[in-house]
């Protein structure tokens, strides 16, 4: 908590814990796209596919829960997945209302493609797996503070 004789320092862009964790996010952006460039993904396109190698045929919303992401966003980033072949998109037999995504073989087999990206990600961060998993699991601790406010 900052005093009003902090007011300065606290207002500093470099004190800011938004702005480091923002610019940090550009910067691994700008790395996953140079990764994915080579699968032909965009980073979303990645998060998506990691969610269905995970566990394929899931709804959308089921998806965007996952992401913390909601259906207008996710539809037409999986209408190009589906486009690319990487997916097909179907309405649930149960209920019509909901979309369900499917992996094709295509999509299933980029997942092995895929494997050399965390690993790459991982040493431009130079971080050690325990650093990386630390700082992870801290961020992860973080938004789950922040979702309750």
């Amino acid at each position: 908590m900052t005093t009003p004789d902090d007011t300065d320092n606290a207002l500093a862009l470099e004190s800011q814990l938004c702005f480091a964790i923002y610019s940090t996010q550009l910067a691994m952006n700008k790395l996953y796209r140079a990764l994915l460039s080579e699968l032909d993904l965009t980073y979303p396109q990645y998060l998506t596919l990691l969610v269905l190698w995970q566990r394929d045929r899931q709804t959308v919303s089921e998806i965007g829960e996952h992401l913390y992401l909601d259906s207008a966003t996710l539809t037409p980033l999986l209408k190009r997945l589906a486009a690319a072949g990487l997916v097909t998109r179907q309405r649930s037999r149960q209920d019509e209302r909901q979309v369900e995504i499917a992996l094709t073989a295509k999509g299933r087999a980029l997942r092995e493609r895929a494997k050399s990206v965390p690993h790459a990600a991982g040493c431009a961060g130079q971080c050690t797996p325990e650093e990386a998993a630390e700082l992870r699991d801290a961020l992860h601790g973080l938004r789950r503070r922040l979702d309750t406010q």
